[in-house]
């Protein structure tokens, strides 16, 4: 008679202290986490920016509807983000070249306003590692410069020079679409190509960039182009925001050989939080099945929508504005579908980390390190923005990284590779 409740309260028992036990295991590595991230600089190397954000009316002291402000820096935790002197792909020729030449400096331009006039007490620019921890140091959050697409540079090498002057640290040679510089991984779709890798322009600014101690960045450049890239190149090279082709074959993505290049170079790359570059059958089996809810939001708000095809063609205005528009709709869409019960999962700061993972395992964890593309299409659930950026330590924690190995996935070895770079530059100078 009494055995009956003697096993319910056993069981009871077990399920409770079980539950304890894994509640306890949560709150340890919540502590844990928090103290690492709190310790070591964490650090994001691409971030768009829109010139309309940088005035004195509208900028990052506020809470913008944006994925990076200095509120959310501050919130999550965030260090150090490079902000990316963008320009999208159009026609090789002087009307083409002078109208990039402008839209680039307008960037630096407005990164400087945010430094020297906007927020000066908040934000500091860096261009060394040293003025990394120095500012860190202060309490102040930190802005360095990298260049997404070299065509603005022209014809004229010398815009290299001008460009590092304004404070650019590195500079990857194409975008989406062939520049004058080199092929890009967009080649890929057609196979067709116009340079074979790199021109004999863009042969030059690689030197140029090793003679002044710019890193090169392969992560939109062609698998021909970066090969060509590290058998020139005295410096290692980064690939800004890419992750691991062999967990999701995407041309944006480095593939096994890829990395072999690199490790071998000295180099490190930023693993990417974009959802089509981490898991595509995810990404595409949530996407279908939110088509419809996202069409009736887009329908309401009266804007376009553009597959990413789509938005390779659209000047830079227009891109822009789509990023913009698209969060605002993704945002929206994503509160509808919460309320819906088994709608398939988000790509997710797990799926991040796995691609951090299998980086570490091929190359080794001297080679790897983090980046957002927030406000250019990045974003993932756990980590949609700046302010969430502790999910990700949280998740390294998880996976047994110890915070040596943290700092360096967060900021060591991207700084590290800075500092190789600026040493044969030196070199090659004296």
């Amino acid at each position: 008679m009494h055995k009956t409740p003697i096993l319910y309260f056993s069981l009871f028992f077990l399920v409770t202290s079980s539950c304890k036990s894994e509640h306890s295991q949560e709150d340890d590595f919540v502590a844990r986490a928090k103290a690492i991230h709190k310790r070591v600089i964490t650090l994001d190397t691409h971030c768009d920016i829109n010139v309309k954000n940088f005035t004195d009316s509208l900028n990052y002291t506020q809470d913008l509807d944006t994925q990076i402000t200095l509120p959310k820096m501050e919130k999550g935790g965030l260090d150090v983000a490079w902000f990316i002197v963008y320009t999208g792909q159009d026609s090789l020729n002087d009307t083409g070249y002078i109208k990039a030449y402008d839209n680039a400096i307008s960037k630096f331009k407005a990164i400087h306003k945010l430094v020297e006039d906007i927020a000066p007490n908040a934000i500091e620019l860096a261009v060394t590692s040293e003025d990394v921890r120095r500012i860190n140091a202060k309490g102040k959050k930190i802005a360095m410069i990298g260049i997404e697409n070299g065509y603005p540079i022209g014809l004229d090498i010398s815009n290299v020079e001008k460009f590092y002057n304004l404070g650019a640290r590195y500079m990857s040679l194409s975008h989406n679409g062939h520049s004058q510089l080199c092929d890009s991984n967009t080649g890929e779709a057609d196979d067709v190509w116009l340079n074979n890798g790199l021109s004999d322009l863009g042969k030059q600014v690689v030197s140029e960039m090793n003679r002044l101690g710019m890193m090169i960045d392969v992560s939109h450049p062609s698998k021909e182009s970066m090969k060509q890239m590290i058998e020139l190149s005295k410096a290692p090279i980064i690939a800004s925001h890419s992750s691991a082709r062999a967990l999701c074959n995407h041309s944006r993505n480095l593939d096994d050989e890829q990395l072999g290049w690199l490790k071998e170079n000295g180099g490190a790359v930023q693993t990417v939080a974009f959802t089509s570059y981490l898991n595509t059958e995810k990404y595409n089996a949530r996407n279908t099945a939110m088509e419809h809810i996202r069409d009736k939001i887009i329908d309401s708000l009266g804007v376009t929508w553009y597959d990413w095809d789509e938005f390779r063609n659209l000047d830079d205005q227009a891109q822009m504005e789509f990023v913009e528009n698209r969060k605002k709709i993704m945002d929206i869409t994503n509160k509808e579908i919460d309320q819906i019960e088994d709608f398939p999962a988000a790509v997710n700061v797990e799926d991040f980390v796995n691609h951090i993972d299998y980086l570490v395992q091929k190359i080794g964890i001297n080679h790897v390190g983090i980046s957002s593309d927030f406000d250019g299409g990045g974003g993932i659930e756990g980590w949609s923005d700046a302010s969430e950026t502790f999910n990700v330590t949280l998740e390294l924690v998880k996976r047994g990284y110890t915070e040596k190995q943290i700092e360096q996935l967060w900021s060591g070895n991207l700084l590290r590779v800075l500092d190789d770079v600026e040493a044969v530059a030196k070199s090659i100078q004296s």
